[in-house]
């Protein structure tokens, strides 16, 4: 299942490398991955690695954070972590 956030940031690759007039292959190419990376970064097949992520956005000619522009400032907490959190807060308060 894609992420909301992996989606958002397939898009805003495509958007900007089409912006540009790049294709997948130039921008694989000057980044170090291979063209079909990209195509699974754009449609959020699997996630990109931070560093890969400062490499498109020094190719793009954009700052790292052009990536999550619109996101919400806080990101919601998922259920699971709560859960696995509590058991640790209540050892700790022994």
């Amino acid at each position: 299942m894609r992420d909301d956030v992996d989606a958002m940031v397939g898009r805003r690759l495509r958007m900007r490398r089409r912006l540009l007039d790049m294709s997948q292959q130039d921008l694989a190419r000057v980044c170090g991955v291979t063209f079909q990376q990209v195509q699974k970064y754009e449609a959020a097949v699997c996630r990109m690695p931070v560093a890969t992520l400062w490499r498109l956005a020094h190719a793009l000619e954009v700052d790292v954070s052009y990536f999550f522009a619109g996101l919400p400032e806080k990101a919601p907490v998922a259920e699971e972590r709560r859960e696995i959190a509590m058991p640790v807060q209540a050892i700790a308060a022994r």
